[in-house]
């Protein structure tokens, strides 16, 4: 079984930066497009970036120009480099990996931006 643990969540105050690492096992990495995920308490989950297995990424407008993502095929790893965080990004983050006709997604981490 797949298996997807995400880490690198936090608090840190508006303006400042997180990164998020998403460590996947017991798959061939290198197939399959990574993304991230959010979801605010309350609201519903929406897509954060994504990465293909080709290396071509897409952003949320929400984060365009401030979170970057990508991918580590050796170290089996995709990263989200956070960027002049805002409150409004505060959620709990969700790595999902596509592979074939399955979809993973690992437990999530917390990312509270304070103001």
């Amino acid at each position: 079984q797949v298996q997807l643990v995400e880490s690198g969540g936090g608090l840190v105050q508006a303006g400042g930066s997180l990164r998020l690492s998403c460590a996947a096992s017991r798959t061939t990495f290198s197939i399959g497009a990574i993304a991230w995920y959010r979801q605010a308490p309350g609201k519903q989950r929406e897509l954060v970036a994504g990465i293909s297995s080709g290396g071509s990424t897409n952003y949320a407008d929400s984060v365009k120009g401030r979170f970057t993502i990508s991918r580590d095929n050796p170290k089996n790893t995709v990263y989200l480099q956070m960027n002049s965080l805002k409150p409004e990004d505060t959620a709990v983050y969700y790595c999902n990996l596509v592979q074939f006709t399955k979809d993973y997604w690992g437990q999530g981490t917390q990312v509270t931006v304070s103001s």
